[in-house]
């Protein structure tokens, strides 16, 4: 799900280029009575055709403030790295990205303490306990496969571990991409532990195509046939189906256990001494807003953040029949979040990646 490599939608660098110099020269009450707001966020809420929940929400937003969403996309961890550069020069308003990409941008400093209008209703595991971020779309982790070359889905991991995927098979890269770090959080889940995880993954290693920086590019790749598993999320792979045919969502399971999955939503949070946080607090209150949550199923394919929405559309009725019989844990985000890069070196020895 989440490119390696920014890309932006509108003049975005030009816009970036003016902030700096107004902050360099002193003028940032000048730019914080901008009529913009600059989101930094990971890919998946953004339609390839204009059609998706982000593209609604900024348009309607600015159609209700006069206030225009520059927007700048990359990876998970990509876009907390990039704020991080710029912390003494910050140009993003609001950081969107998934855990738990969204506890180290806390933990790193990055966001400012503040509660969106209709936070109440999210639930206290989809927000951070510091106040400093909200999740405004929820999404769960899953596998996709290709349907017309598998006439079934796969049901267990070590299936994968068949000859018949060899080349055929790949998932993003941990640590860089959320869906990427998700596979090793699964697979500690599910084998038991780090070290059943990691000789799961070094033995997975012999099908693997190799790594990839973005989950996004993975589906259509499946669709197309060349490969037959990838990693990927229910939201965005949901949404991807409209346009790709062949592509089925499936959820791993170790022998004898249940299929599982685990809450990866899209965090929210107001960055520190952005340059226009009064901006950046309004879009957050309106990414959350009642109207704009009931859109997340109908529009973006996912599940709405707010407790108080429930979704009876197309979308919504078909998203709870892929997750039904899935088992759903909860991570230890604190625990990941502190141990990330020791997880990421276990998996890179284990893979010789």
């Amino acid at each position: 799900m989440r490119r390696n490599t920014l890309t932006t939608a509108g003049a975005v660098l030009g816009s970036l280029a003016l902030a700096a110099s107004l902050t360099a020269c002193g003028g940032s009450s000048a730019a914080s009575d901008e009529k913009v707001v600059t989101v930094y966020s990971a890919d998946g809420l953004k339609g390839e055709n204009g059609d998706g929940w982000y593209d609604k929400v900024f348009k309607d937003f600015t159609a209700k403030t006069g206030i225009k969403v520059k927007y700048v996309e990359g990876g998970s961890g990509e876009v907390v790295q990039r704020a991080v550069r710029e912390k003494t020069n910050t140009q993003a308003d609001v950081l969107v990205t998934l855990p738990p990409f969204i506890q180290q941008a806390g933990g790193k400093g990055l966001l400012a303490e503040y509660s969106p209008e209709g936070a109440d209703q999210v639930d206290g595991a989809d927000k951070g306990a510091d106040g400093t971020w909200t999740s405004v779309v929820n999404n769960y982790f899953g596998f996709v496969y290709n349907k017309k070359e598998l006439k079934k889905a796969p049901t267990t991991w070590d299936e994968l571990l068949d000859g018949s995927y060899k080349n055929k098979l790949q998932y993003s890269t941990p640590g860089v991409a959320g869906d990427g770090t998700a596979v090793v959080v699964k697979a500690m889940h599910d084998f038991g532990g780090k070290q059943q995880a990691m000789d799961y993954l070094k033995k997975l290693q012999a099908n693997n195509v190799g790594p990839s920086a973005s989950t996004g590019k993975l589906a259509p790749k499946v669709d197309k046939g060349e490969l037959l598993v990838a990693n990927g999320d229910v939201q965005m792979n949901y949404a991807q189906s409209k346009d790709m045919p062949n592509l089925g969502i499936w959820f791993p399971k170790a022998d004898g256990g249940k299929p599982t999955s685990f809450a990866l939503p899209y965090a929210a949070g107001l960055v520190k001494n952005a340059p226009h946080t009064a901006n950046g607090k309004k879009l957050l209150d309106f990414m959350l807003a009642a109207k704009q949550q009931q859109e997340v199923s109908s529009i973006g394919g996912g599940f709405s953040a707010r407790a108080d929405v429930k979704a009876t559309d197309e979308n919504a009725i078909a998203l709870a029949k892929i997750m039904d019989g899935v088992e759903i844990f909860e991570p230890d985000w604190n625990d990941i979040d502190k141990n990330l890069t020791a997880y990421v070196d276990d998996w890179k020895s284990a893979t010789g990646s």
